[in-house]
């Protein structure tokens, strides 16, 4: 169980990034859940009173997942993957994370992953959400967002025959992760590849005109900066 520092705190301790990041639930077993927030407002006598007591998980909000959920993790809030769970992870630019709970586990020599429990006290955002799931709507052969932040955009593209995106006013690269299915992608006469479910691809800046294709209905999420 972890959570990341915001960008101030992340360059004062370590001349790094903060990390905002966010998933997209791809597959999950059933009552496959996560770890995101707290339950209701904490605070840090509290939370280190449940946390000494080896009961965070009393104070934690876990969520039931199912395919197609979404959580945007901004920076402070405390979040574990479950069992079970197949998810796209997008985020900031940066490996600062700080663990706080790793459910008393040992290796194979009786030692315990570090963790980071100073470090963290000032990080936690200890307010709780009313609803810690990202509402979107999709709609197929178009292109919808599903989380803009100032660290990245995330859009979802359901595609069912051939679409063509057009990035020549875009300043960035793209990447797609393809969340169900298969998608043939070329530029131009030239195919570049075909991704599956679970695979990534990274286009760069130069590459204005994207043909989509795909034979049955799939999906992809576009992320830009």
């Amino acid at each position: 169980i972890q959570l990341h520092p915001n960008d101030e705190l992340a360059q004062k301790r370590h001349e790094s990034f903060g990390k905002t990041e966010m998933w997209y639930v791809m597959q999950t077993d059933k009552n496959a859940s996560l770890i995101v927030g707290f339950k209701t407002d904490c605070t840090q006598k509290t939370y280190l009173k449940y946390l000494n007591e080896n009961k965070i998980v009393n104070l934690l909000n876990s969520e039931k997942v199912t395919e197609g959920d979404v959580f945007f993790i901004p920076t402070g809030r405390i979040h574990a993957i479950g069992a079970g769970v197949l998810l796209a992870e997008i985020q900031q630019t940066s490996d600062i994370t700080y663990r706080i709970f790793d459910w008393n586990r040992v290796d194979a020599q009786g030692n315990g992953r570090e963790l980071h429990t100073d470090l963290a006290l000032e990080a936690i955002d200890y307010k709780a959400q009313t609803n810690y799931k990202t509402n979107f709507h999709s709609t197929l052969n178009q292109t919808k967002p599903v989380v803009v932040c100032p660290y990245f955009t995330t859009n979802i593209i359901p595609i069912l025959g051939t679409l063509i995106k057009d990035y020549s006013a875009n300043d960035s690269f793209v990447i797609y992760i393809c969340t169900k299915g298969r998608v043939n992608l070329s530029y131009g006469n030239n195919q570049l590849e075909v991704i599956e479910m679970g695979e990534s691809i990274l286009l760069p800046n130069i590459l204005n005109n994207i043909t989509l294709k795909a034979d049955l209905t799939s999906s992809l999420l576009e992320v830009l900066i």
